[in-house]
């Protein structure tokens, strides 16, 4: 069969290798060794040691424990404040009236002026209400809108009843019908008009469900309100110790209580007071502290959820991460054995060793000092070895090194290597140790240690 001349055959051109091929192929495979080197290598990150500290300060919500009695109405009518809320009311001092028919109600509005005026005292004591609902006011929770509003009404219309006691002529022969009883005081204390059903709580009683403020609900008693016999009118707050119940774990509470006395901010007006520490685990396991106090019981009597805040005492040094703080052996060896020595008349210790005729000799050995106390120093443990002997300078006694203990420390990388560097650790929390700064073998502020010590190894280099 003749050859097809039209038909066209592709050529196939040889592979050529030369030597710019080879050598970008080797790169190729070295850059790729080296990504996925630096993927499954642990990469030694440094930090700045930096001075700072860890507040132990902690802010809790409690609730307030009072000597409190609960006083109920000996009548049936309208009740009519005239003793301040928050105030002491002594033995025999008018606390309401009640009036069977309203009389006493018609005859304060027949006699008003027009205008009540109120004095610079009355205005504080608005203000002060209005101060303390924008402080401690929570979007989350509207119902404290309902019970400032009830606050400030019923803080207004006691201010005014008690206004109106100047008039005292006009008032009595107002009073003077038998359907109007006057009410007063059979004991000194301080007046609240509101109950809650917490008044007979004691710190054995508490259970952590007290503390869930959705479930708890706070009856405030109203000026000018129909009332029952019996019905509960006022309360009386009859010591000025009282203590304020928190909830805690049970780690916590032996801390507050090994304390004995802590300094204790409330939050609503920043006043400080210190309180007595006791605490108490119910059957279910929870934990709860009674910061028990002598004074201030007035400004928060008619609060029963505060929130407060422990001044426990901070700790101020060195900041560093919990990640860097790693435990090291080391050989432990009296002092008289360690010596200075060498060209760099760096500390060392005389060991023993045997030259090739087995004849005993001694040999300079530095050796850094990590920690030192009154007798003895603690040397690194990677020079020597248990077992050996190292002889005391200008003597022929010999130790034998066998004797270890543990450090606390981070290491140190300024110098490019991991040097391992002794801390006292002051106070620790979850994330961050406060540790003594200039010690003697430790660490000084700006010094630069690994982030995490499970990366490197002791003197290893660090490479940038």
């Amino acid at each position: 069969m003749a050859n097809n001349p039209n038909k066209i055959t592709k050529y196939r051109r040889p592979l050529n290798l030369n030597i710019g091929m080879l050598i970008f192929a080797t790169i190729f495979v070295y850059v790729v060794i080296c990504v996925i080197m630096y993927f499954r290598t642990d990469h030694v990150v440094g930090y700045s040691v930096k001075e700072g500290s860890l507040s132990s300060n902690s802010i809790y919500k409690g609730i307030a424990l009072r000597k409190e009695e609960i006083v109920t109405s000996t009548d049936a009518g309208y009740v009519n404040y005239f003793a301040r809320e928050g105030e002491r009311a002594a033995v025999g001092n008018l606390i309401y009236t009640v009036d069977e028919t309203g009389r006493l109600s018609d005859y304060v509005q027949a006699n008003e002026s027009g205008e009540n005026t109120l004095s610079d005292a009355d205005l504080s004591e608005l203000k002060t209400e209005i101060t303390a609902f924008i402080n401690g006011f929570d979007r989350t929770d509207f119902s404290d809108v309902y019970n400032f509003k009830y606050n400030v009404e019923g803080t207004v219309l006691k201010l005014a009843n008690y206004n109106m006691l100047e008039n005292v002529n006009a008032l009595n022969s107002a009073s003077s019908s038998s359907l109007i009883t006057s009410c007063y005081a059979q004991e000194s204390g301080i007046v609240v008009y509101s109950i809650d059903g917490y008044e007979d709580l004691t710190l054995q009683d508490m259970k952590a469900e007290y503390f869930d403020q959705d479930n708890y609900e706070k009856n405030h008693l109203v000026n000018n309100e129909l009332i029952a016999k019996g019905d509960p009118v006022y309360k009386l707050s009859t010591a000025e110790d009282w203590s304020i119940v928190i909830q805690t774990d049970e780690e916590t509470a032996q801390q507050l209580v090994d304390e004995e006395y802590i300094e204790v901010k409330f939050l609503k007006n920043q006043y400080k007071a210190w309180a007595a520490v006791t605490s108490y685990t119910n059957d279910d396991g929870d934990s709860f502290v009674a910061l028990t106090f002598t004074n201030s019981m007035i400004t928060f009597c008619t609060d029963r959820f505060i929130d407060i805040e422990l001044l426990l005492e901070d700790e101020r040094g060195l900041k560093i991460p919990n990640s860097s703080i790693v435990e090291k052996e080391f050989f432990i060896v009296p002092k008289e054995y360690v010596t200075q020595g060498g060209n760099s008349g760096n500390y060392g210790v005389l060991l023993e060793t045997y030259n090739e005729e087995g004849n005993a000799t001694t040999e300079f050995v530095e050796t850094p000092i990590y920690q030192e106390t009154e007798t003895e120093y603690y040397l690194d443990d990677t020079v020597l070895r248990a077992g050996n002997y190292i002889i005391k300078p200008d003597s022929t006694d010999k130790y034998a090194i066998s004797k270890t203990g543990s450090l606390i420390g981070v290491y140190n990388i300024n110098k490019g290597y991991a040097d391992f560097k002794q801390i006292s650790i002051l106070y620790q929390n979850d994330e961050y140790a406060i540790v003594k700064s200039n010690t003697v073998y430790g660490l000084n502020v700006y010094d630069y240690i690994v982030l995490d010590a499970s990366t490197v190894n002791d003197n290893e280099f660090i490479y940038e």
